[in-house]
């Protein structure tokens, strides 16, 4: 499978391993590798820059041939480790670097001078006419049918237009949970998938077996958006909490947030809530279960190796 993917990562299959916050990790990646796919890990997984600096040196130390590893930075300034975060990666090096909520300016042009490659997510034209212009290698299309915080535009609509309009090479993000899948995000134009949610249900992922095992039992029709883990949007599995406590901000934010003076401390304070309640019911059992997932879990029908959820996606 060549296509401009492959060959700026050097990779077998045009697919990314998706950086997901909490799931990720080292173990993954390196089966991703074996299986001759790139897989990615967010930087903030890791809560100091020694334990970031660890987990390069891992991955380089067990790169493949036919593999790829990279980074997820959160280029705004909600991620106060950021710089730390973007010199360490350009110290110890890494193939690639998946920038999220921001401008990618300053990554792009510290991360090219350290030889590794940038790829910015977007939701539309306007934003990958950007980062095409500040040297972005290639853009991340996170379509309206991704995990987590996604995009509206559907995956056809999205790549249709970027494609035509883009001269730097399209990764579709979202809906992608089979090999049709993948085919169809090719035939619109697409250089390569980014798949996400499908790896939840590894046996390698770092969160909780009924974590996973709700992406088993669950489907496509039981994703739902929610206000309530960090004042955007985003997608959870609509378990029996989920329903408990509502998809909606309350009204008191709703409120403050009409206010300018408050609605960045308000989004500030819902974010550190969601974010561990997220974290809670990633790593341990609890009745509070607030699972991240995409529709994409449809396909998952067991808890399996990495290694068993590429094939099925090649």
């Amino acid at each position: 499978m060549n296509t401009k993917l492959t060959n700026l990562l050097n990779i077998k299959y045009p697919i990314i391993q998706a950086p997901m916050f909490l799931v990720s990790n080292t173990a993954m990646v390196i089966e991703a590798m074996k299986c001759g796919i790139a897989g990615c890990i967010p930087a903030l997984n890791y809560r100091t820059l020694g334990e970031l600096r660890e987990a390069i040196k891992e991955l380089k130390s067990k790169k493949v041939e036919g593999g790829a590893y990279g980074f997820n930075l959160i280029v705004n300034k909600s991620n106060i480790k950021y710089k730390e975060q973007l010199r360490v990666l350009s110290e110890e090096g890494c193939d690639f670097i998946i920038t999220s909520l921001g401008s990618p300016e300053e990554t792009i042009k510290e991360a090219h001078k350290a030889g590794i490659k940038v790829f910015c997510d977007v939701v539309d034209l306007k934003f990958a006419k950007k980062v095409e212009g500040l040297g972005a290698d290639a853009v991340i299309a996170v379509n309206n049918q991704a995990g987590g915080h996604r995009g509206n535009i559907s995956p056809k609509d999205l790549l249709t237009e970027l494609v035509e309009h883009c001269s730097i090479p399209i990764i579709s993000a979202g809906g992608v949970g089979c090999k049709a899948d993948i085919d169809k995000m090719l035939s619109y134009g697409a250089e390569g998938v980014s798949v996400g949610s499908p790896f939840i249900a590894s046996k390698e992922a770092g969160v909780t077996n009924e974590y996973k095992q709700a992406c088993v039992d669950y489907g496509a029709d039981d994703i739902v958006m929610t206000e309530r883990i960090s004042g955007t949007p985003c997608t959870v599995i609509n378990t029996p909490y989920v329903k408990k406590i509502g998809t909606k901000a309350t009204w008191i934010e709703n409120l403050l947030n009409k206010s300018k003076k408050l609605k960045k401390w308000v989004k500030m304070i819902r974010f550190s809530i969601g974010m561990k309640a997220t974290e809670k019911a990633a790593k341990k059992a609890t009745y509070k279960t607030v699972w991240v997932a995409g529709p994409s879990i449809e396909h998952t029908t067991s808890i399996l190796p990495v290694k068993d959820i590429v094939k099925r996606l090649i």
